[in-house]
């Protein structure tokens, strides 16, 4: 039989393996993906990403990166990956000494010069550039990077963070940052955390932003253009930075006057603020379409309603301080938040939680709410549809109405101080919830409107 060639991937397989044995290490490639149930293809195995430092040159339409990652290795390596869509990458290190690399889709496949030890510390070093992409998301939004009429709005939800530095881009990886953004004189750049230094030199105006809590990498935020800024303190000491397009500076400054009154409710219902520092980014109505619990800043498209200030600000406990071990938990980021919004209302002269329940609730069968149930969205296109928010916010009022209130509102602020800055799916929560309240049950709870296909035969 004739010698057939062999394919790319078999040869680079063939070099990793033997590049492993002749370094006397069992190695092998980490995993390119980790089987999250709506996006299997998204992060990576085989380490932890512990901490990035990106530095980053940008105008609207054009990136020069540089990515240091920090990570642990969980496993011997003989190549691991990063997600990295679009830009050109012009050299690897790692530990210091060049690495060969690989591109396919959004996989940049890195085989450093020696194998890398199970528990060992590595640092690697991504040198690219190019004009980022704008990514749309299966439900036909669009996130990654996205030029706005005076600058650009880096989101990343779900999948967008990969448009614009290389990472373990899933949520079950969390890590510390510090972004530096160079950008032209005249504009601002905003991120995550906290502004530690702002300097211009040569007609260019460099900020430095330092994260210092983990977070995970759909939640970081660049946002460049010409904001009005503002920095000062609630009155309980907690640093607050906000940023907002000059077009919607007057509409905006009534509901952004309220954030130290949000802030101080949602501590006293959900417990300590979880970051060292809030605020908030507006930026134009059209630049994205929708509001982003981005950490401690969330991105807003235009002015926002209170309701919708109130539900943002919540994701700071409730999905960036704990985060959803994969995409098909949702509903633990938006029920939770979609209830704050409830809640609001209850103590602030609105409906009671019981009366928007019972407005949802009469919505026919055939409704969207009852589309699929909130712990199984039907794919990826569905974990932002209603199910996920106003049913997810249905579940916890069932879960207050089986337990009372007294246990309701404890858990409230146990849940997310127990899993502060870490990951949960459904079945921790369920779980969670059983042990705080023995003798409770509720398994009609998580049968009928956790799991339940279709509407509940009873209120």
């Amino acid at each position: 039989m004739p010698h057939s060639p062999r394919s790319a991937p078999a040869v680079l397989a063939l070099v990793l393996a033997l590049s492993a044995c002749s370094a006397g290490v069992h190695s092998t490639p980490g995993a390119a993906g980790v089987r999250d149930p709506y996006f299997p293809k998204l992060g990576n195995g085989g380490y932890d990403a512990t901490h990035y430092t990106l530095a980053l040159d940008a105008d609207r339409h054009r990136l020069t990166g540089t990515a240091d990652i920090t990570a642990k290795a969980t496993q011997d390596l003989s190549a691991f990956n990063l997600d990295l869509k679009g830009l050109t990458v012009e050299g690897v290190t790692v530990d210091g000494e060049k690495a060969t690399f690989e591109r396919a889709g959004h996989e940049l496949t890195i085989r450093p010069a020696k194998a890398l030890r199970k528990g060992s510390e590595f640092r690697t070093v991504v040198r690219y550039s190019g004009k980022p992409v704008t990514i749309t998301d299966p439900d036909g939004s669009e996130e990654g990077w996205l030029p706005t009429e005076d600058g650009v709005l880096a989101l990343g939800e779900p999948t967008g963070s990969m448009a614009w530095f290389p990472g373990n881009n899933h949520p079950s990886d969390k890590a510390t940052y510090d972004i530096h953004v160079t950008v032209p004189k005249g504009l601002k750049a905003v991120s995550n955390g906290e502004l530690t230094k702002e300097r211009t030199a040569g007609g260019r105006t460099a900020f430095d932003w330092h994260v210092p809590q983990p977070m995970a990498s759909y939640l970081a935020m660049l946002a460049i253009g010409k904001f009005e800024t503002k920095a000062y303190k609630t009155p309980d000491g907690l640093p607050v930075y906000t940023a907002v397009d000059p077009v919607e500076a007057a509409a905006s400054a009534k509901v952004l006057a309220r954030l130290p009154d949000v802030m101080a409710w949602e501590s006293k219902t959900f417990g300590p603020y979880p970051f060292s520092s809030t605020g908030a980014v507006v930026d134009r109505e059209n630049d994205a379409g929708y509001a982003l619990e981005t950490q401690n800043r969330p991105v807003f498209p235009g002015t926002p309603p209170l309701s919708t200030l109130v539900h943002e600000m919540s994701h700071e406990w409730y999905g960036d301080s704990v985060t959803p071990k994969s995409w098909r938990d949702m509903w633990l980021n938006e029920g939770f938040a979609t209830y704050a919004e409830w809640l609001w209302q209850e103590q602030h002269g609105g409906d009671s939680a019981q009366d928007t329940f019972d407005r949802y609730y009469a919505k026919g069968g055939g409704n969207a709410i009852w589309a699929f149930p909130p712990a199984k969205p039907s794919g990826a296109a569905s974990i932002s549809a209603p199910p996920v928010y106003e049913r997810g916010a249905m579940v916890l009022h069932k879960i207050r109405e089986t337990v009372g209130d007294a246990k309701f509102f404890e858990l409230l602020k146990s849940w997310p101080a127990d899993h502060k800055y870490g990951n949960a799916d459904t079945a921790d929560f369920t779980a969670y919830v059983e042990k705080q309240n023995p003798g409770k049950d509720l398994g009609p709870v998580w049968d009928d409107w956790l799991y339940g296909n279709g509407k509940p035969d009873h209120p």
